[in-house]
């Protein structure tokens, strides 16, 4: 009997531990993404527009972005240090300058939570400031 009120003990207080751990983390995603609306309301909104769509043919789409889920370490880059050059965003191709926005990390790790979690995008991961820091400008691309 013990040792079932041990066992019981033992898993109350995991779950109720990965509950709080969860909540917390999705609270830290929530403040991150409204952080990050202001962040694309100030820097991205003129090229990427309102509903994440772009401009075809000049500015790539974020909505529904296949690079943006499956390129994430090239998007967090992009996003860091600007990009130049051809890319494939949803079978189409681009190839155009997004100049280096001088965003603090914090600020990249924000907007890429946004933009990650609108228009149809769904990432379970949160992207978080030391991710950004570790992305160097010249670094490997993603598979």
């Amino acid at each position: 009997m013990i040792k079932l009120g041990i066992l019981s003990c033992f898993i109350f207080s995991y779950l109720g531990w990965t509950a709080f751990y969860f909540q917390d983390q999705d609270e830290a995603l929530k403040a991150s993404i409204k952080r990050g609306q202001e962040v694309y309301q100030d820097y991205c909104i003129s090229c990427h527009l309102a509903n994440g769509e772009g401009v075809d043919g000049t500015f790539p789409p974020l909505a529904k972005s296949d690079f943006l889920l499956k390129k994430r370490e090239e998007s967090i880059r992009a996003v860091k240090y600007g990009m130049n050059g051809e890319i494939i965003v949803n079978k189409k191709t681009y190839n155009s300058t997004m100049t280096n926005l001088g965003l603090y990390d914090d600020e990249v790790a924000d907007v890429m939570n946004y933009i990650l979690n609108s228009w149809g995008n769904k990432s379970k991961k949160m992207v978080t400031e030391e991710e950004v820091k570790a992305v160097s400008k010249e670094g490997k691309k993603d598979s």
